[in-house]
């Protein structure tokens, strides 16, 4: 009998080959001006052709406001952004995967945006601890100032066209950023969302904005037969340990919220599955979104183990199971389950000094040379 991982999954409309898909991981390796290169369509196809059922792109920035985190960030803003990233889902399709685009916008952990240079999220108050060196940055981060309803509008006009555009570039569908800590989920969070509107105080009215996002999109893309999810998380890039103040009862709260989504994608932002996952009422998290939303939900966090996995499935945790660094290191990891070979171990030195494709590639290229003697 197969790995559970490895049966067969109708999402909507689309027959997946199985239920691996590849977790959006941020590379920094885009144009100045943020467009895909034939790099990245290589890097995304390797997952492809290694077996992964679903590809989800690296957060990809929606406006050319405030959303863009990181220099080199791709973007979908331009035309050319839209033909450079039709060049990646070619490829990825191609291979055998259906193609997702993640779509971010940073808010206040915007550290490297060439089209402003100050900050913007729900409150004017600043991030907890330092950006992040190995996505080019340094130092505390900036004071945002507090969006406008204008600059919130402007935040939901940038999602639904970064989906448009999307599907005209060929994607399966969009996955709406609302976790580790960027804008969305800093209006969800109540140490970032200070506001006294109706996007602040409540949990109702915090999680406001990523629903209307999700809302919207829907609005002008009603093809169920394209994706709209999106992916949550409790911890955060800036802090880790963030949990959920009510635990289930929000937990219950935010997922029936956003039930409209395709699919719930919940990040294990700094700890494993096992480690995030049980909640306060004994029920794992993903379990929970799964129960309350009667959507399809994709667990992440460690689960290369491939014990884990499986029981991740088969118990009903959810439905899919996400990789980013395992799939880092073994972009076959499909094959290699279905063969009942163990992954390579992650090394951390592919993402150093910095997270780009050329340090990877330099690291690999390094590693074989060594092997040689």
């Amino acid at each position: 009998m197969s790995h559970p991982a490895l049966q067969p999954f109708n999402l909507e409309t689309t027959a997946l080959p199985n239920r691996l898909a590849v977790a959006p991981m941020t590379r920094v390796s885009a144009e100045e001006d943020g467009t895909p290169t034939a790099e990245m369509a290589d890097y995304y196809a390797r997952y492809a052709q290694g077996g992964f059922g679903i590809v989800i792109t690296e957060g990809v920035y929606t406006d050319e406001a405030y959303s863009q985190g990181y220099l080199n960030q791709p973007g979908i803003t331009t035309d050319q952004h839209a033909k450079a990233w039709g060049q990646v889902s070619d490829a990825v399709r191609q291979a055998g995967a259906q193609p997702v685009m993640q779509l971010m916008h940073a808010g206040a952990l915007s550290q490297g945006n060439r089209y402003r240079r100050s900050t913007a999220g729900p409150s004017s108050v600043r991030p907890l601890r330092a950006m992040m060196e190995a996505y080019g940055g340094s130092g505390p981060w900036p004071v945002p100032q507090a969006m406008t309803a204008e600059d919130i509008e402007q935040v939901i006009a940038g999602f639904v066209a970064s989906a448009q555009a999307a599907r005209a570039a060929g994607f399966t569908g969009v996955e709406v950023h609302a976790a580790n800590g960027y804008l969305l989920d800093q209006f969800l969070t109540p140490y970032t969302n200070t506001r006294t509107d109706e996007f602040g105080g409540s949990i109702t009215n915090r999680v406001r904005l990523t629903a209307s996002v999700i809302a919207a999109i829907r609005a002008a893309v009603p093809d169920p037969g394209f994706w709209v999810g999106v992916r949550l998380s409790q911890g955060k890039v800036n802090d880790h340990d963030y949990r959920w103040e009510q635990g289930a009862q929000e937990a219950a709260l935010i997922f029936a919220t956003l039930s409209q989504a395709t699919y719930i994608h919940i990040a294990g932002e700094g700890s494993g599955w096992e480690e995030g996952a049980l909640l306060d009422n004994g029920e794992s998290i993903t379990a929970l979104a799964r129960r309350v939303t009667q959507k399809p939900v994709i667990a992440n966090g460690n689960l290369a183990d491939a014990s884990l996995a499986a029981l991740v499935v088969a118990e009903g945790h959810a439905d899919l199971i996400s990789l980013g660094r395992s799939a880092l290191a073994n972009p076959d990891y499909p094959a290699k389950l279905a063969r009942g070979i163990d992954p390579e171990a992650f090394d951390p030195a592919m993402l150093s000094p910095k997270v780009t494709l050329a340090n990877t590639a330099t690291w690999k290229a390094r590693n074989a040379a060594a092997s040689t003697f």
